[in-house]
């Protein structure tokens, strides 16, 4: 760690941090076992961090001190979901500082997903680099030659749809799925911007099992989308409350497309070697999807969850959005009702909001079936990492109604051909 003990010993500028020795070093051991001789060092180098954010507040030292607090959460006791996956270098939602949302629609929604297919394609990348041993990252438990091609073929389909919004797919060849992930690759270069988050920073696994690296990206591909799919409802909600309640219906639609093309990551993340899940898994305590804020925002702009619910450990791990739910965060279906009730929204206008919300309902109820097959998939009877008794609690959250007494939770066609499953 010579590099880091020079840094410290200069000026310590933040756009100097030897950030690649540092990598070296975690991804040697995994984040669980690294020496405590480079953690104090680092927990030096961010008080001195620290010291001149108070000053400059730029974007370098805004990027290392957000680095370093992940980098430390074991050494500092408070590991959990949004540290292990970087959430805020990736500039999501993760309860404290959250980003502000783009003033304008297109602008959001294109930077998620030129996020999703950097995310996607990173993964693949290094499955490839993997295969033709060009890196010795992660070297435990590779997967075989076949797992690799199904792995590309698989993420390729996943990222279609946010390919096509982007207006690149036709760049991606057809056939060899290896030569198509090749050229996703090379696609996600392009799309990245000045300014837009270093993935490279956003991958510190706790272990050295190569099944990690799958694990960490499509968990964070996933709060991607789900960043995406609370914006829209968010947006549905305040069209509900206004003077045009019927453009909801194009926000829940949105919303409802997000989730339907979400499918294929789980096809993806079904590839994940059991044997390696439950290697790495051992040191994976106290950070849980159970604590994904923007899960919980979705779930709770829906519908006002019950007294039990809400009082769960559920929300308990996101403390800012239950105090949001008491504090009366309105929903879709309270909105919906009272639009309604106030002749706002009528007709044609109620009908098609009607259906996309049941849309909406079928598509995340299917989300959550096919989370609960690939969970008892990859752990069986045993018991979840955030405090839970695992695979039967997801049993029992998957058949919870999406929306109550307002309109049906059954994957309805819309008159625009969209379904919700």
């Amino acid at each position: 760690m010579r590099p880091l003990i020079d840094w410290l010993s200069g000026p310590a500028e933040p756009r100097r941090f030897p950030y690649s020795t540092v990598l070296r070093e975690f991804h040697r051991t995994g984040k669980h076992f690294v020496e405590r001789s480079t953690l104090v060092l680092l927990d030096d180098a961010r008080r001195v961090a620290a010291s001149q954010a108070t000053g400059s507040g730029d974007a370098a030292t805004w990027q290392l001190t957000a680095f370093l607090d992940i980098a430390l959460d074991k050494w500092d006791g408070r590991y959990d979901y949004c540290s292990y996956l970087a959430l805020r270098l990736l500039r999501l939602p993760c309860g404290a500082a959250d980003p502000t949302p783009a003033a304008a629609v297109a602008v959001g929604r294109q930077a998620r997903d030129r996020l999703l297919v950097r995310l996607v394609a990173d993964t693949l990348a290094f499955e490839m680099a993997a295969a033709t041993h060009s890196t010795g990252f992660l070297p435990r438990q590779r997967p075989g030659p076949a797992v690799v091609v199904k792995r590309c073929r698989l993420g390729v389909r996943a990222v279609a749809a946010a390919l096509d919004r982007l207006g690149v797919a036709e760049a991606i060849g057809t056939g060899n799925p290896v030569t198509a992930a090749a050229d996703l690759h090379g696609i996600a270069r392009d799309l990245a911007l000045s300014g837009d988050p270093s993935l490279r920073l956003t991958m510190l696994p706790v272990h050295v099992t190569h099944d990690e690296y799958l694990f960490i990206r499509m968990l964070q591909a996933y709060e991607c989308l789900f960043a995406g799919v609370a914006e829209e409802l968010r947006a549905a909600v305040a069209a509900l409350t206004g003077d045009a309640p019927g453009a909801a219906a194009d926000r829940l639609g949105y919303a409802c497309d997000l989730l339907r093309s979400a499918g294929p990551l789980f096809s993806l993340l079904a590839t994940m070697q059991p044997e390696s899940f439950r290697t790495f898994r051992q040191y994976t305590e106290g950070a849980s999807a159970i604590q994904s804020r923007s899960y919980k925002l979705i779930e709770s702009l829906c519908r006002t969850p019950e007294a039990d619910r809400l009082d769960s450990v559920a929300y308990q791990s996101v403390p800012e959005i239950q105090a949001r739910v008491r504090g009366g965060q309105p929903t879709i279906e309270e909105t919906y009702r009272s639009a309604v009730s106030d002749g706002r929204l009528t007709g044609t206008d109620n009908g098609r909001v009607a259906r996309r919300m049941a849309a909406f309902a079928g598509a995340l109820t299917q989300w959550r079936r096919t989370h609960l097959r690939v969970a008892v998939r990859m752990l069986g009877s045993r018991s979840g990492t955030g405090y839970t008794e695992g695979t039967p609690y997801l049993a029992a959250v998957s058949a919870a109604p999406v929306f109550t007494g307002t309109v049906g939770d059954s994957p309805t066609a819309d008159p625009d051909g969209r379904r919700g499953a």
